[in-house]
């Protein structure tokens, strides 16, 4: 028996949503948020790029903090093997980010490492290594750019701690201070006698941090820009230490070392470790350079081969998940958004302390 409609006390009839009335409110619903779901991942993002801004300005102002208490900016400064207590030389070095923990609210943590010993294990170390383990591990929210990834790898067992900033040598493939001709830039190994007055082409137009993509872990899988490719005895110049290491004195070898990193990616292998750790000062850990605008179409390159870390000479740039360039942040601890498509001779420019080049703002 069909049941009549119930009536009002009017007498009129009360209706329900047909079929056809509830199929039209769902799909203004789903046209309503396709609509708003890009903003708001838009906005979240935003968002997440304001804090990357502010992880880089308060870099720039823990490196004006330890110049002022120590006349210098930091370098990358070597350590010693157990047992022996021979000097472990660049391997296992200690990073200028290190340095700058009590300057970034991690006073505790700075007086809990031993600088003294390698950070990095290998014949004879791996006692120190393990004896600073659990402080390396520590995650330091300011050396996280929180649009990209956590690395998804370990380091004896503990999750990595995750590194987005680089400090930067210039532009130049070398970030070996003990080689006759040093890098261009504000950080290198062995430590450094640089401050702000031998930057000559203005703190306000040079670079001292900047950000890179971290990496997935995943050797087997090329990701560009920011997986390693070995490239061998491949150089930039006519030598490990010639004065083509910088540019633009290299910049004639730049091109063909580019095409030769771009033909090995094809076999090669990769690796994938950019981003892991922030306490060992070597390339692809915490140093990087200013060769390339950011996110170039070119994966990473190193002249070490056989499974060998990164301390040689190669190109470690500039990268990031925000869309059309990357933060920097320059030695006057303010931060800029330097774009993709700027030029490499600008590029150059702002990465090197004091080379006389004369940069517009606008160009970048």
């Amino acid at each position: 028996m069909i049941k009549a409609s119930p009536r009002l006390a009017d007498g009129t009839t009360r209706r329900g949503f047909t079929l056809i009335e509830l199929l039209v409110v769902i799909a203004i619903i789903g046209v309503l948020v396709a609509l708003l779901l890009p903003a708001v991942q838009a906005a979240r993002e935003a968002a997440r790029r304001s804090q990357c801004v502010n992880n880089l300005k308060q870099l720039g102002l823990a490196l004006a903090n330890y110049e002022s208490a120590t006349l210098s900016y930091p370098g990358a400064y070597p350590a010693t093997r157990l047992p022996a207590l021979t000097v472990g030389g660049t391997w296992g070095c200690w990073s200028p980010q290190s340095m700058l923990l009590p300057y970034l609210e991690q006073k505790p943590l700075y007086d809990s490492i031993n600088f003294n010993l390698l950070n990095q294990g290998d014949t004879g170390s791996y006692a120190g290594y393990v004896a600073n383990i659990t402080s390396m591990v520590t995650r330091i929210n300011n050396f996280l750019c929180p649009s990209a990834p956590l690395f998804p790898g370990t380091l004896n067992g503990f999750p990595s701690p995750g590194n987005n900033y680089f400090a930067s040598v210039g532009s130049s493939v070398q970030w070996d201070g003990t080689r006759n001709y040093k890098p261009n830039g504000v950080f290198w190994y062995n430590g450094n006698s640089l401050s702000s007055r031998d930057v000559t082409d203005g703190t306000s137009s040079t670079i001292a941090f900047s950000e890179w993509r971290t990496g997935d872990n995943n050797d087997g899988l090329l990701s560009v820009p920011q997986d390693v490719i070995e490239v061998g005895a491949i150089n930039v110049g006519a030598g490990d230490d010639t004065a083509q290491n910088n540019m633009p004195a290299g910049a004639a070898g730049l091109q063909p070392y580019l095409a030769q990193c771009a033909t090995l990616a094809k076999t090669a292998r990769g690796r994938s470790f950019i981003g892991q750790m922030w306490a060992t000062g070597m390339f692809g850990r915490t140093f990087g350079n200013t060769i390339l605008a950011p996110n170039p179409p070119y994966p990473n390159c190193n002249r070490t081969t056989g499974n060998g870390d990164f301390d040689n000479t190669g190109i470690f740039g500039m990268s990031s998940f925000h869309s059309g360039g990357a933060n920097i942040s320059m030695c006057d601890g303010s931060v800029r958004f330097l774009k993709s498509s700027t030029s490499l001779p600008t590029v150059w420019a702002i990465g090197s302390r004091g080379q006389a080049e004369v940069v517009d703002t606008n160009s970048y």
